[in-house]
């Protein structure tokens, strides 16, 4: 099954101000010409999700304002039942070198998976000109590859995850995936290291994921209007008499109107107190669990700051079967905290029903925060870093992946060596709320440097790769490239 989920043209005038002027020009330049190059011709993106996570977050920006350049775009959804989602989350745990539910990767497997991609193709070829170019993103999606090939279809395969040194589990997903790499035109990692070495160097381009600055999630956002968005859906003691208000990604106003479920045994933080947050999917690699046990044992005794560890409701990111068990994982640990303990901290699931909302409550969120946390045991990019950055927030983040390309360490956030390692997590997080002159200092370094991850970025990364497999020679891409 195929869905296409709906996504509006953004003006790239809207940028102006935002990004440098240069950095705009040459974008106009390269969008141009690979518009011209296309002559007409679709890119059509194709994901596992049209909500919750990074991609499904980052592909209404990259398509909208590919759409706005007059480049046609178009974005496609893949259905599948749990068996599906059960196989390529393996996939997912076994690429970031986990072994996640320590299931196998067999013929069973095999065949789930290309049984509901066959179906997949099934709806979606009909759908596609011969001359189009297709992004597939993710192990969820990559054996469309031989379908489309088989058609003349030109694909390009984005993997966002991965893991810096392979390890016998990840070679395990690899072999898994080789049979469908064949048959892909152009690879895509956020990282070098991420690339295995049966995937050719000179077919492979890197391109680091960026945000979209103006989205609910990242636009300005005063602090009165964000403490009464928490306090609304239960987050933060009220405390504003402003409204819960926010701007939507269209200009108009959107108001908080659904209430978190919150798992606490307390009232939640006060507005003047220090806040520690984690906004992460419920997914064993984000390490929930262990911010939590890190926070009680290492954090709470000495400082009087909360933890809110917030994700989505865990029925609300359809291809994540692990959700619901892993928010559980950390119920069960709250439960068995002592009582001083358990009153500081809490348990958050997001409303998804409105996806502007949601990501409304995470900038409110990550506003109110003296620190933010990303504790992952292994990341691909680490979106949720960089959105924290933006807002000039002090991040404490392993020093994994992704992580790395964002945070130089103590200079635009504190970097964790061992993400195993508890005591120091406890140590960094102090660091911060016990001196908020270096906080303060850390912030405006992570804001600065979070300038350097904007759109225009991979846009014109994209530009350059599409009009390149469109026209394998485009002297005047590359000309208008060197002139931007």
């Amino acid at each position: 099954m195929i869905i296409w989920p709906p996504f509006s043209a953004l003006d790239p005038v809207e940028l102006t101000g935002t990004i440098r002027d240069d950095r705009l020009i040459g974008l106009r330049r390269t969008a141009a010409t690979a518009r011209t190059i296309l002559d007409g011709r679709a890119v059509v993106h194709v994901n596992a999700t049209a909500t919750g996570g990074g991609v499904a977050e980052m592909l209404p920006t990259l398509l909208g304002y590919a759409r706005g350049f007059g480049i046609g775009t178009r974005w496609a959804v893949v259905g599948g039942g749990p068996e599906f989602f059960r196989v390529t989350k393996r996939l997912h745990n076994h690429l970031h070198g986990h072994p996640g539910d320590a299931g196998p990767l067999d013929h069973a497997e095999r065949l789930v998976y290309e049984r509901v991609l066959a179906d997949a193709g099934h709806d979606l070829l009909p759908e596609l000109g011969s001359d189009d170019i297709v992004v597939l993103h993710d192990p969820q999606t990559l054996g469309l590859a031989p379908l489309l090939a088989g058609r003349g279809i030109r694909t390009v395969w984005r993997c966002h995850i991965g893991i810096d040194r392979s390890n016998g589990t990840s070679r395990r997903a690899w072999r898994f995936l080789r049979p469908y790499l064949a048959e892909v035109d152009r690879f895509v990692f956020s990282r070098a290291a991420f690339r295995p070495p049966t995937i050719p160097v000179e077919r492979t381009r890197i391109i680091t994921p960026t945000l979209d600055p103006l989205s609910a999630k990242n636009s300005p956002l005063p602090m009165d209007s964000a403490r009464a968005m928490l306090a609304q859906a239960g987050l933060l003691q009220p405390g504003s008499g402003a409204a819960a208000a926010y701007r939507r990604r269209d200009g108009s106003l959107g108001r908080v109107r659904r209430r978190a479920e919150v798992v606490q045994s307390g009232p939640p933080p006060a507005p003047d107190q220090p806040l520690v947050v984690q906004v992460s999917r419920w997914d064993r690699l984000k390490d929930m669990p262990g911010v939590m046990i890190g926070f009680a044992e290492h954090v709470a005794p000495r400082t009087p700051a909360h933890l809110v560890l917030a994700g989505p409701m865990v029925s609300g990111v359809s291809d994540d079967p692990e959700g619901a068990a892993e928010f559980q994982r950390c119920v069960d640990i709250w439960h068995h905290l002592p009582p001083d303990q358990r009153e500081r901290i809490h348990l958050a699931c997001l409303p998804v029903t409105d996806v502007e909302e949601n990501a409304a409550l995470v900038n409110a969120l990550q506003r109110q925060a003296t620190v933010v946390a990303q504790k992952s045991l292994a990341e691909g990019f680490g979106l949720t870093v960089l959105e924290a950055m933006w807002k000039g927030r002090p991040v404490v983040a392993s020093a994994i992946g992704g992580i790395r390309d964002q945070i130089r360490d103590r200079e635009s956030g504190l970097l964790l060596p061992d993400p195993y390692d508890l005591a120091g997590f406890g140590r960094l997080i102090r660091r911060l709320v016990q001196d908020p002159r270096l906080a303060e200092s850390i912030g405006r370094g992570a804001a600065d440097r979070a300038a350097e991850f904007l759109p225009d970025r991979s846009l014109m990364a994209w530009a350059e790769l599409i009009g390149g497999i469109a026209d394998p020679e485009p002297a005047a891409l590359c000309a208008a490239t060197r002139a931007g």
